[in-house]
């Protein structure tokens, strides 16, 4: 089963760069979809997720938080479990 990722991100931070950072470390492939400062998309994430901060991390269409809710899923070897 191919292990789908998706980052959501916006320009100027730093949490987004290091999900990337976490992701690329751990050659797990993933689409960036960089916001960068467009409100209407962001917007459109918050409604969706009821997230108001960035980066938003999908896999396999579930939303799994942020870069510390993927730090901690890596950090917990969960991570592993779901992308394997």
């Amino acid at each position: 089963m191919s292990v789908k990722i998706v980052l959501y991100s916006k320009s100027h931070c730093p949490y987004c760069v290091y999900a990337a950072n976490l992701l690329n470390d751990l050659n797990l492939s993933f689409e960036e979809v960089k916001l960068k400062n467009d409100y209407e998309a962001i917007q459109a994430l918050v409604e969706r997720t009821g997230m108001r901060t960035l980066p938003q991390i999908f896999i396999n269409d579930q939303l799994i938080g942020g870069y510390d809710d993927l730090k901690g899923l890596h950090d917990s070897g969960e991570l592993s479990k779901m992308v394997s």
